[in-house]
Order: structure tokens, then C-alpha cells, then sequence
């Protein structure tokens, strides 16, 4: 199969964020009273929008929408104000990037993080390469694994999503890859297991960025 774009996931497959986003989420359950989690313990957490990463977190008993709401609010106050301490892109990542660039293969991300944030993100932290999109959780387009944001951005490009390899770290976006057509490819360095990425439908495992070049 000839591939001409690849969509990337963006925290646990591009870049390491696990401790900018568990210490702000912490620092948010810490200011409302909640006990705190590990740090290891986030790589079950992340990945499915913010909402779900405040009830994912709360006790049994605090997961009310109020509470939720408050756990949300506070975590964004806290991750606008230290999202680039410590996160960096992967080892390998930017000479992935570099490569695909120097074969013209065509480039987005899609994430569930709020799509400010998302674009943010990769403007500051991946400013070498060029995306044709960046596209994060919008009002009225629903979160990964829905396939709807995948599928706009195979429109957007016109491209048919068969044409699409699709690089993610969880089961939600192996799901998200599978539903839109495209070929689902696991991120081993991430922060879910191989187990969860082939239950989700991953085609392929990668241990290194650079195995996705084999594939291509």
C-alpha cells in the first residue's frame, strides 16, 4: 500500500508529557482537597479529553459533574501555566519528522486536548516541520475514538483515508484509526501497553519512531 499522509496522536506518541500534565493535575486535586496520584499512574489517565481525566482521577463518590467541572477548571488554570516545564518530543521523533518531511509525505495531528492547547503545543515544541492541520477536542466534533476528526482530516486533504497511516500510543486511537479506514500503528514508547494497542486494533507495533519508516 503507498501511503501519503500520516496522522499523529499527540501526548504519548510525539511528545512525553506525562509530567507536565500528572503535576498540574495533581497540583489541581492537591488545591481542592482530593489526594494526589503517582505520576505512573497518569499513563491510565491521559488520553480521552480532560473531562475524563478529571473523573478518571477524583475518588469513588466525587465524580458529580460540579466536581468534575471545578477539577477541570483548575487543572487548565494550573496546565497553561507550566505545559512546556518538562514536556519534550520523543527520542527520534524530530529525525522521524525531518525524514517524512524530505520524502513529502503529508502531516497532521489529532488530539482529544483542547484544540488551543493542541496547536500551541506542537508551534512551540515541533516548530521544524510542517503540518498541514492540528486538530485537537472542538465544540461539536466528538473526541477520538469517534472517527470524525480522522475523517475531516482525510477530507481536508483530500486524500482517501486508506492513503493514511495513523501513529497513536492508546487503544482509543487504535479505534480511531480502524473506524476511519485508515491503518492503525501502535507507539510502543507511549503510555499504554502493547496489550491495549492491539486489543484497540493496532496493525502494527512500533518500538522506535524510526520503525515507521519500514512501514511506509
Amino acid at each position: 500500500m503507498a501511503y501519503g499522509a500520516v496522522i499523529f496522536d499527540l501526548d504519548g506518541t510525539l511528545l512525553d508529557t506525562l509530567e507536565d500534565i500528572s503535576s498540574s493535575a495533581n497540583s489541581a486535586l492537591c488545591r481542592l482537597g482530593f489526594p494526589v496520584h503517582e505520576r505512573q499512574a497518569y499513563r491510565r489517565f491521559i488520553g480521552d479529553g480532560v473531562e475524563t481525566l478529571a473523573a478518571r482521577i477524583l475518588p469513588d463518590g466525587h465524580r458529580d459533574a460540579a466536581t468534575v467541572a471545578r477539577v477541570v477548571a483548575s487543572i487548565d488554570t494550573e496546565y497553561g501555566r507550566h505545559w512546556a516545564d518538562n514536556t519534550r518530543p520523543y527520542d527520534g521523533i524530530p529525525e522521524l519528522l525531518q525524514e517524512l518531511t524530505a520524502r513529502g509525505m503529508k502531516m497532521a495531528v489529532l488530539s482529544n486536548k483542547p484544540d488551543d492547547s493542541a496547536k500551541l503545543t506542537v508551534s512551540r515544541l515541533l516548530p521544524h516541520w510542517r503540518f498541514e492541520l492540528v486538530m485537537g477536542a472542538r465544540p461539536g466534533v466528538p473526541l477520538k475514538p469517534d472517527p470524525a476528526g480522522a475523517l475531516e482530516i482525510a477530507e481536508r486533504l483530500d486524500l482517501p483515508p486508506g492513503e493514511f497511516l495513523y501513529l497513536g500510543d492508546t487503544g482509543t486511537d487504535m479505534k480511531t484509526a480502524a473506524g476511519a479506514g485508515m491503518f492503525p500503528v501502535g507507539a510502543l514508547w507511549g503510555f499504554r501497553s502493547a496489550e491495549e494497542l492491539l486489543a484497540g486494533g493496532a496493525k502494527a507495533l512500533l518500538s522506535h519512531p524510526a520503525d515507521l519508516l519500514k512501514i511506509l
